[in-house]
């Protein structure tokens, strides 16, 4: 039998660098050998990336936002993670139901009960056993969105939707410390690395 893939996800507010320090973990695993499958929420199918576009760009109330992102998500785990976890590859998930948590109940005040009801309808049973967050300022991350040419309805939100963000991305992390790990992005980016390596590593 093929042993079950990994799951990690990456999560962090808006500016905080995500991307960049994603396609990094990406390329030190495929050097390492490990089959390895980059998705992003919302997003990761062709319906998922449809409703990735009306979501971040189509004004709607809080609640058609939610549940917006978990219609996404359904469809991105039972055709796309649980398949690939299934058949042993690593999945790097650039934000899970961790992401709707800090910004549809921490940002925009949504029940945190009603997500937790959502999650355990879509996905029961599936958590990624890794979640690295990247943490950084809310004025830092504002100062990095102000480079961007184009910005989406979550980059232009003001600083206090983010600091409430990042707060519950905190919280999280303070409640679930055998599954979270915080990394400062605010630091230089060899710093950054290293540390993702050392927590990566640890998986292999």
């Amino acid at each position: 039998m093929t042993a079950r893939g990994r799951f990690v996800s990456f999560e962090g507010i808006d500016g905080a660098g995500k991307s960049t320090q994603i396609a990094f973990v990406e390329n030190w695993l495929r050097g390492r050998g490990v089959d390895v499958l980059l998705t992003r929420e919302p997003g990761g199918t062709p319906l998922g990336e449809s409703l990735r576009e009306m979501i971040l760009h189509q004004p709607m109330q809080p609640r058609t936002e939610t549940l917006l992102m978990f219609a996404a998500r359904c469809e991105h785990v039972l055709t796309v993670i649980e398949p690939a976890l299934a058949a042993g590859r690593w999945v790097l998930c650039d934000r899970f139901t961790d992401a709707t948590f800090a910004y549809q109940a921490g940002g925009r005040g949504i029940p945190e009960a009603d997500v937790a009801t959502l999650a355990r309808w879509v996905h029961p049973g599936l958590q990624p056993e890794l979640t690295v967050l990247f943490d950084i300022e809310p004025a830092i991350a504002a100062a990095r969105l102000a480079r961007a040419q184009r910005s989406d309805r979550f980059e232009a939100e003001q600083r206090d939707f983010f600091t409430r963000v990042r707060e519950h991305y905190l919280a999280r992390a303070r409640a679930e410390p055998q599954r979270f790990v915080v990394v400062d992005t605010s630091q230089d980016k060899p710093l950054v690395q290293a540390r993702l390596v050392d927590t990566i590593g640890r998986l292999l």
